[in-house]
């Protein structure tokens, strides 16, 4: 009988062990939807002020690690023609309910590329042109770094294939 119990106490100690680790583990990632849209309607200003920014961040990565969601980061400006269309491309009602199951995403305003730049060198980014899209696990690891300017020309791609690149940037982790 008190085998039983150190045996079934150890196995308690073990459960608990490994249930904080399951508990910061992220949603898992669900491939892009097809879409039936072929365009999108740019958004004029995608971008809040630059202001927010650090307030923005720092409320997504909280809500983050409470829905085990990822953190989608879109800098640019409102000035980008790219930018515009990817918030269009955001707006898609298929498309924004996929990236809300999958992350919280962040709109981070750079200016004229000269504000905001240290919210992306924390994931080992350098912004030197827009949009910039870092996708980031709630405890702060980067996942697209490599890839971060790939959506740069946003009016030629097709929402699909936006969405489906950020679908392979979130199988990474």
């Amino acid at each position: 009988m008190r085998r039983s119990l150190l045996a079934a106490a150890g196995l308690g100690l073990a459960l608990t062990a490994v249930l904080p680790a399951q508990a910061a583990s992220t949603v898992p990632a669900v491939p892009a939807p097809q879409l039936t849209e072929t365009s999108a309607p740019p958004v004029a200003t995608p971008y809040p002020d630059t202001a927010v920014a650090r307030e923005q961040v720092a409320q997504a990565f909280a809500l983050a690690q409470r829905t085990h969601r990822k953190v989608l980061l879109d800098f640019g400006g409102n000035w980008c023609p790219d930018c515009k269309m990817l918030g269009g491309i955001f707006a898609l009602p298929d498309a924004a309910r996929w990236l809300d199951s999958q992350f919280v995403v962040v709109p981070v305003n750079v200016g004229r590329i000269n504000t905001n730049l240290d919210l992306a060198a924390r994931y080992g980014v350098t912004i030197k042109a827009v949009p910039t899209v870092i996708i980031v696990t709630p405890d702060g690891h980067a996942l697209n770094g490599d890839g971060s300017t790939a959506l740069g020309n946003a009016r030629s791609m097709s929402p699909q294939a936006v969405l489906d690149l950020i679908s392979s940037w979130n199988k990474r982790g």
